[in-house]
């Protein structure tokens, strides 16, 4: 098995490649002056079973160097090629909610399915969508996150009371509250707009003296889970923990937790990011060994 690491999956392939105790190198990726990219790999691939790392947030200048890369390893003569990506991209446009609009999650699956013979990811937004299965036409595993995330629980938060800021968010958040033997409970949200939303916590009793965790699968610009903490610190919570699966965090996402009286952050290393604190190669590895033995 090789390893190669995707635009801005260093990280993860290393990681990868470690569990794996196989090679790991480097996509070489050239951009010319007029836009167009060259790949190389620079590790023989004859013979071998590729698997293209990296996680696919900011996928549009990410997309066309994993195609060539997958195109020439097959014409180099790999036996498989496989896709890990932790974070998924495209898959919140799940349905044609405007006349005209495309469904970006079936379109991204489509070609992807194309160039890659397995898919290893982390959580995806699968909300319309049942399983990955029902978009995506090569063999798939999803790693769930929630026993990575219930085991730093039990180890740095005392007394958890699991908080999903929306009701999106109850599959993650129940399976983890199970797993770290806490309470949980769900917000209700309202959305007006991208950076626009507002969350109510219906507060009980039987919560008093608990430390509130905030746990999401995205976090993007942060305006969801920095409304769920000023609901959380309005209903008497100190600064609660905030967790995300997929640290996205952009457009001062950061801040904007702080500024909301947000405690510690910690996130999967999905993405990488400076709240990376709960590593799930491990569980990679094990789901990428599988695959690739079928």
């Amino acid at each position: 098995m090789l390893v190669v690491a995707l635009p801005g999956g260093a990280a993860t392939a290393a990681a990868l490649a470690s569990e794996l105790q196989c090679p790991v190198t480097e996509l070489v990726v050239h951009r010319f002056p007029d836009g167009e990219t060259l790949v190389r790999i620079d590790a023989p691939v004859q013979g071998e079973c590729v698997v293209l790392a990296g996680s696919l947030h900011q996928p549009d200048s990410k997309t066309l160097p994993l195609l060539f890369a997958a195109d020439a390893a097959r014409e180099l003569g790999a036996a498989r090629i496989g896709l890990v990506a932790p974070y998924l991209s495209y898959m919140r446009q799940d349905a044609r909610f405007h006349p005209g609009e495309a469904v970006t999650s079936r379109s991204y699956a489509r070609l992807l399915s194309t160039a890659v013979d397995f898919l290893v990811t982390v959580d995806p937004h699968l909300h319309r969508w049942n399983s990955l299965t029902d978009i995506y036409a090569i063999p798939s595993t999803v790693v769930p996150s929630a026993s990575a995330i219930a085991l730093w629980l039990r180890n740095q938060v005392s007394e958890p009371l699991l908080v999903g800021p929306d009701s999106e968010s109850a599959q993650w958040v129940a399976e983890v509250a199970r797993l770290a033997h806490a309470p949980w409970t769900a917000m209700v949200k309202t959305r007006r707009g991208d950076r626009d939303v507002s969350v109510v916590l219906q507060p009980d009793p039987a919560w008093r003296g608990r430390t509130a965790v905030l746990l999401d699968d995205i976090v993007s610009t942060g305006h969801t889970m920095a409304a769920a903490a000023e609901a959380l610190r309005d209903a008497g919570f100190t600064a609660p923990t905030c967790i995300a699966v997929h640290a996205l965090f952009e457009d001062g996402a950061m801040e904007r937790l702080k500024a909301a009286g947000a405690g510690r952050i910690a996130s999967c290393d999905t993405v990488s990011h400076a709240t990376n604190a709960i590593p799930l190669g491990p569980l990679l590895a094990q789901a990428t060994q599988a695959l690739a033995e079928r």
